[in-house]
């Protein structure tokens, strides 16, 4: 049985040229995608403002959790980063 696949887009204008998801979840997992401070229509949030664009991109990330069904608190930090 093949689990549905829902996406979720953020309506950024990269979305669709490149190809990608704001968001996907399949059955109980849910993989954000990498996350700027770049609002719907291209502009960056908070250019010299750094704690701005980490509170933008973290409620951007927690709108993309809520559409795909879950929310921050069930984030678990990958284990498989390379730094």
């Amino acid at each position: 049985m093949t689990e549905k696949r829902i996406l979720v887009s953020s309506g950024v204008p990269f979305e669709a040229v490149v190809g990608y998801s704001r968001a996907v979840r399949v059955g109980n997992n849910v993989s954000v995608a990498g996350t700027t401070a770049t609002d719907e229509k291209g502009e960056i949030i908070g250019v010299a403002d750094i704690y701005a664009q980490a509170k933008y991109i973290l409620e951007k990330i927690d709108k993309a959790l809520t559409e795909a069904g879950a929310r921050m608190e069930h984030v678990v930090p990958h284990a498989n980063v390379c730094y």
